[in-house]
């Protein structure tokens, strides 16, 4: 089992950046594929990011293409999302969590349902 737990959430006006952090501890904790949600108030929570375990792929919504970048530093157990040119709409609670292995990463990055290990997720607040 793998715990998760996210930062570096906060308040921001459109067009300005912030940085998340999912600092994962637990066994063999930088094998796996992660990945990052999204929350809306009163929504459902949706795919945002997601890194393999080597970082040699990575994949983004298209709501987040071009603005955020996802990665991961294996020797501090952290993966990292990287927000710039923020919108009102990012307004949301964001979490990350573990890719179950069991499932083809590559195919399925995109479904919540895929992951465990969840974090309590950090809030990002962006106002126009």
């Amino acid at each position: 089992q793998v715990q998760v737990a996210e930062s570096g959430g906060g308040s921001v006006q459109a067009g300005g950046s912030l940085r998340l952090s999912c600092a994962a501890s637990g066994r063999s904790a930088s094998s796996y594929d992660m990945g990052w949600f999204r929350q809306a108030p009163g929504k459902g929570r949706t795919f945002v990011a997601a890194i393999s375990r080597s970082a040699g792929s990575t994949y983004y919504a298209d709501s987040v293409k071009g603005r955020f970048t996802i990665s991961r530093d294996n020797a501090k157990n952290t993966v990292y999302l990287q927000m710039n040119s923020l919108k009102p709409e990012d307004t949301a609670v964001y979490s990350c969590a573990v890719f179950q292995s069991l499932y083809t990463f590559s195919t399925q990055y995109a479904s919540p349902y895929r992951y465990r290990d969840w974090g309590q997720g950090t809030q990002v607040t962006v106002s126009s």
